[in-house]
């Protein structure tokens, strides 16, 4: 008997429970994947595709009886990371396939992080694609078999199909033979979820303009997730108009008297100022110093903007509440490319104090809330010009898109093409507006590069992916002063390889380990002559203000740290527990230049958010614990001068651009403050230049930091 989907319970999963029947393996019989329209009877046939038999379960994977969602779908539990299930088929069958797709439904509330990997035989390379799904919304599975070339880092969400991700190796259709589908992220809560049988196709695969939502809309009309109830809920938006005006209100905070105009040390000063900030090692550590000569530890807040967009594309049926897109409340839409974003948090202020001035409100409740924190620096990402007005102390972020030159390797400029030096200084001409503001601390070249992300060297990622450039053509002149023959070459690198394929061509061989030591030393040259041309236009554009590098993404290898002696400060994203004392004092000694950190934090999952973020603890007042030991340890880092949150608000339930619905902020979408993490912050703040010095020991109560969901 068909059960009423919209009453099932996850109760009734645990009654209907039945035993493991193994699937017959056909392969090669061709078969009809169906969409997920509302009503059975439109269900259509969209394209035909080769079904990929299941081979057997992975880990404590259990098949379970489950409502009929999904047409052709089977329902799954797993417990634990690593469950799942595995794929096997004959040696080239993905040749000349387009995509590997299945259409799915995750139950539960906690998001579930899933990996695909594409095997070359037992103990061959191996391709990774990871995503995330929303819960209470069927998605379509899309993986384009074109990714396998490692060009990419990832593809745009598409509804709830989020944050597809590539890693692992480059593989080659011709030799997979296997895949596996496992959960590789996932909370304490049992994942179950629906899938009907991966296809392989040579045909375009259409996307779910309509999909099922067991448990009906997902964002009530003030953008709070429908499907979790906790402490803290807006109960409706009187309420929620009612907290606003009464913040507004309240906009009236100072810095504390130890700290200076610019949030610097009141008690600590070097000289009379130069008019901007800078960097100063004296012989304890490393510090900023402030335009009036004040010592400076950075203690930030990125994103301080309009900062709950949701990507709706294809979910627009998720909404409980969509006003016209013209009128009073446009300024809650957006677009990112071709798809459409909504902001919930626009339109609580819009709905507050009206079409007319709510930003200026905005920045203003903003600001303050910052100082209320006691947070002296307005981070990446942010609504900048506000904080330039008020004299707030800010970072700009920018970033690198050339126009004369091509890319080589995922976002890697051709660095040796004589038109790169000219789209350097173009780049670089954003800094003129700014040179001479003193609120200014530096600059972020860009954020994370996606090379960054790969496995593979830069050079060799270009030489796969790119046929003929001008950095080809100088490593082979890089090459043959070491080898000056062909034949130097292949017996160095134990390989058959010409300085000929070397420079144009296409490259199929895979390295051998020496290749690889002089492809590592090539990429150091690479991203040497990449960002001391990038940080010499800077310069000449803005004399004034801080180079703080490009946001690595993590801690780097030491070859690439290497190739970035033209910054000011070396900066890098860093989600750990605490940051490494041990790299930041590396990157010092091999750069003599002190480190920030440009993004970092801990979340939840007691809050209504589907994920925690990427580091994950408990409970907010953990949330407030992992805060203050993070922060106070890297203030007592003598290589660090300051940390930058990310982010001032959470991100909507309904996810960002790429997927991200993460508890990470100090405030939520209706403005109301998570309050444990904000009096840590205080706290923390308060005492950040006594510990600093040495004068206080740092806050050391960690709580228990959990598996991460990111």
């Amino acid at each position: 008997m068909k059960k009423n989907h919209f009453l099932y319970t996850e109760d009734s999963f645990s009654t209907h429970r039945r035993n493991f029947i193994k699937q017959s393996m056909l392969l090669g019989s061709s078969i009809l994947i169906y969409g997920a329209c509302e009503q059975e009877k439109e269900e259509l046939p969209l394209f035909a595709g080769q079904e990929m038999p299941q081979e057997s379960f992975l880990g404590g994977l259990k098949k379970v009886d489950g409502p009929d969602y999904l047409k052709n779908a089977s329902w799954y539990e797993g417990e634990k990371m690593g469950d799942g299930i595995s794929f096997s088929f004959p040696v080239g069958c993905l040749s000349g396939q387009k995509y590997i797709t299945a259409d799915m439904l995750a139950y539960g509330t906690h998001m579930i992080k899933f990996r695909i990997v594409l095997k070359e035989g037992v103990d061959g390379p191996a391709f990774g694609f990871t995503f995330g799904v929303l819960n209470q919304c069927s998605l379509r599975i899309r993986l384009p078999l074109s990714l396998v070339d490692q060009n990419r880092w990832g593809i745009d969400r598409e509804g709830a199909f989020l944050k597809p991700r590539c890693s692992g190796d480059r593989v080659d259709l011709e030799k997979v033979d296997r895949m596996s589908l496992v959960i590789s992220r996932k909370s304490s809560q049992i994942s179950r979820f629906c899938l009907t049988p991966f296809q392989y196709t040579a045909d375009e695969v259409p996307l779910i303009d309509h999909p099922k939502l067991p448990k009906g809309k997902l964002i009530d009309e003030i953008g709070q997730s429908t499907i979790h109830e906790w402490q803290g809920k807006t109960k409706d938006p009187e309420t929620m108009k009612s907290n606003l005006r009464s913040r507004l209100e309240k906009a009236n905070h100072t810095w504390p008297e130890h700290m200076s105009k610019w949030g610097g040390w009141i008690d600590k000063q070097l000289d009379e100022g130069t008019g901007y900030f800078r960097v100063h090692k004296d012989e304890d550590r490393w510090w900023l110093i402030d335009p009036d000569g004040y010592y400076f530890w950075s203690a930030g807040i990125d994103c301080i903007r309009v900062d709950t967009t949701a990507d709706y594309y294809l979910l627009e049926d998720a909404l409980t509440w969509v006003p016209s897109k013209e009128g009073e409340y446009k300024d809650m839409f957006s677009m990112r490319g071709s798809h459409p974003h909504i902001n919930y948090l626009a339109a609580n202020f819009i709905k507050t104090f009206g079409a007319d001035g709510w930003r200026s409100t905005w920045a203003k409740i903003a600001l303050d809330e910052l100082t209320r924190l006691r947070c002296n620096t307005v981070g990446n990402w942010s609504e900048w010009e506000y904080a330039s007005k008020a004299g707030f102390p800010y970072v700009r972020p920018m970033s690198f898109k050339p126009t004369r030159v091509s890319l080589l390797y995922r976002d890697f400029p051709d660095v040796y093409d004589a038109a790169f030096e000219e789209d350097a200084m173009d780049y670089a001409q954003v800094l003129k507006e700014t040179r001479n503001d003193p609120a200014l601390i530096g600059y972020f070249m860009m954020n994370e590069p996606t090379w960054a992300f790969s496995s593979e060297l830069p050079a060799v990622g270009m030489l796969y992916n790119t046929d003929s450039c001008q950095t080809r053509l100088a490593l082979r002149k890089y090459l043959t002063k070491r080898y000056r023959t062909n034949e130097e070459l292949a017996s160095a690198w134990e390989m058959n390889v010409s300085l000929d394929a070397i420079e144009k061509g296409k490259w199929t061989q895979r390295f051998t380990k020496n290749a690889l030591a002089d492809l590592e030393s090539f990429s150091q040259i690479m991203v040497e002559k990449y960002f001391t041309a990038l940080s010499r236009a800077c310069r000449e554009a803005d004399p004034n203000h801080l180079n703080l590098g490009i946001r690595y993404a993590g801690v780097p290898p030491k070859w690439a740290v290497k190739g970035m002696q033209s910054f000011d400060v070396f900066s890098m994203n860093c989600y750990m527990d605490k940051v490494p004392r041990d790299q930041t004092e590396e990157i010092h000694n091999l750069l003599n230049m002190p480190v920030i950190i440009g993004e970092w934090h801990f979340g939840a999952l007691d809050v209504g958010l589907p994920s925690s973020g990427i580091g994950h603890v408990k409970s907010q007042t953990d949330r407030g614990k992992a805060y203050r030991v993070y922060i106070e340890d890297a203030a007592a880092n003598p290589y660090c001068i300051g940390t930058h949150w990310f982010t001032l608000y959470d991100q909507s339930a309904l996810g960002r651009f790429d997927g991200e619905n993460y508890n990470i902020g100090f405030l939520d979408v209706c403005n109301r403050p998570h309050t444990a993490i904000c009096n840590a912050a205080i706290m923390s703040h308060e005492d950040i230049y006594e510990i600093a010095s040495g004068a206080i020991a740092p806050y050391s109560d960690a709580p228990e930091y959990l598996p991460k969901l990111f």
